[in-house]
């Protein structure tokens, strides 16, 4: 077979429609929501903004100021309680992971499609509990793992999966960046209860989901370790390496910190090849792919997009045709149950299997 790094279509789950355009209530205004959430909406193709929500209604009113077409601003009790479902069709969440839970239920007995960001919860059982009100109410649930839309992830999903680089024997992952720069010690991010970690399950998560999205197979059986430094992660992680074991013998080794250079990457070796992605892990940067094989020597530098524009564009247009969302609320509790698991093999010091 001959492969051409040229011939992929960006956008392959597109498909246009003379459909209104999805309205969003955004959940939760934090920094991701106003900085990355909400620019992605005013230029994506298929979405709109529609409704705020927040802990009160005068943050709201502050971020509504600058935006056109907000229609209402609510506080978390008033989203909860119905108010102007008439205002949006499906939410955004993006909170503290473990008041994930509360949002995705108002949404569900309120009959809106979910976008939860990742992690879905702070634990697999808050989890689970989401994913099966969604269930119970016909709702759909997408978890936002931005990667999954991502052209360059694509195209190496596409690529291992007609054998470019023959069967896939290991895999080495790594992101880092230094989060203290942003936030301080009082973040969330940093208790446990709303967390649900710090570094493992907050960007461990990316190699992980990317990896199971690229090689269309879940892990087995995992091993970890995690170390902390500063003062700020006492309790918690701050570094952390681990490894994944997949069906056929393929092995994954990771490492992640919260503490080192913003950078990530991502690298398949095969029994005929290599492919490596440069740049991965964080929106809006040039991402690099290099693939070399018995019928392929190139590299691709597509265009770089907004992953968070891709991520709600595709949402909303397969809300919009009606179709299933991937990844969902079951494919979400694969991530979690793994990262729980990574997190008792740390402790334990022993390799874990995963019963997925």
């Amino acid at each position: 077979m001959e492969f051409d790094l040229d011939s992929f279509s960006a956008r392959d789950w597109e498909s246009p429609t003379d459909a209104d355009p999805i309205r969003f209530a955004m959940v939760g205004l934090g920094w991701w929501t106003r900085e990355q959430a909400i620019p992605a909406v005013e230029n994506a193709d298929y979405c709109t903004t529609t409704v705020l929500v927040s802990s009160d209604t005068e943050k709201a009113d502050e971020v509504a100021a600058d935006l056109e077409g907000i229609e209402e601003t609510l506080t978390y009790e008033a989203y909860a309680d119905g108010a102007a479902t008439d205002a949006y069709d499906a939410v955004y969440v993006c909170t503290p992971n473990g008041l994930h839970r509360d949002h995705v239920e108002a949404a569900a007995t309120h009959d809106k499609a979910v976008l939860c960001e990742k992690p879905l919860e702070a634990t697999v059982e808050d989890a689970r509990a989401s994913v099966d009100t969604c269930q119970e109410a016909d709702v759909p649930l997408m978890v936002a793992y931005r990667l999954q839309t991502e052209p360059a992830v694509r195209r190496a999903r596409e690529l291992i999966r007609d054998g470019a680089i023959g069967d896939v024997v290991s895999i080495l992952g790594h992101m880092s960046d230094t989060i203290l720069d942003a936030v301080d010690e009082t973040s969330w991010r940093f208790d446990p209860d709303l967390a649900g970690g710090t570094t493992l399950n907050d960007i461990g998560i990316y190699p992980l989901n990317t990896i199971r999205f690229v090689l269309e197979e879940d892990p087995q059986a995992v091993y970890a370790r995690t170390e902390s430094e500063q003062p700020a992660y006492e309790g918690t992680d701050e570094h952390a390496a681990f490894q994944l074991e997949f069906p056929d013998g393929k092995l994954a080794s990771c490492t992640v910190t919260h503490s080192a250079t913003v950078t990530s990457s991502l690298r398949f070796v095969g029994t005929e090849g290599e492919l490596s992605i440069e740049g991965l892990f964080f929106p809006n940067t040039q991402k690099v792919l290099r693939v070399s094989g018995p019928d392929i020597e190139g590299e691709y530098r597509p265009e770089p997009v907004d992953q968070m524009r891709e991520e709600f564009d595709y949402f909303a247009n397969r809300l919009q045709r009606g179709l299933d969302i991937e990844p969902d609320g079951e494919h979400g509790m694969v991530d979690m149950r793994a990262i729980r698991a990574l997190y008792d093999s740390a402790e334990q010091g022993r390799r874990v299997e995963l019963d997925l």
